[in-house]
């Protein structure tokens, strides 16, 4: 199981963005690595062509490039702080039958970046 998956708020903890939080956009499981929202932002350069309607496309885009998840850290939705996570089993009730599922939860530590 997944440790930061789409959607989490994140915080970057080393690297040129240290200090940065945004949104896990993409989570690249074969690479360990993560796309997060306005960080580590690069400059792509796009071959012009035409759309349909024959305007013109292509030119210098900025774009979030992959950043290695062992520079990220979840941040803790009710201190702001970034935080580790841990797993736990708990006892789920479905359809009239019980079953053990592994949850994520924040282990509210006191780290300041």
């Amino acid at each position: 199981m997944a440790k930061i998956k789409k959607g989490d708020q994140v915080i970057v903890i080393a690297g040129r963005d240290k200090g940065k939080t945004g949104r896990v956009l993409e989570v690249l499981k074969d690479s360990d690595r993560v796309v997060v929202e306005g960080v580590q932002r690069v400059t792509k350069h796009v071959k012009a062509g035409q759309t349909a309607r024959g305007t013109r496309t292509g030119g210098i885009e900025t774009v979030e490039a992959p950043i290695h998840v062992s520079n990220v850290m979840l941040v803790d939705p009710e201190t702001k702080k970034p935080t580790r996570v841990g797993l736990r089993t708990e006892q789920v009730e479905r359809d009239g039958r019980t079953r053990t599922v592994r949850v994520r939860y924040a282990k509210r530590s006191g780290k300041d970046i």
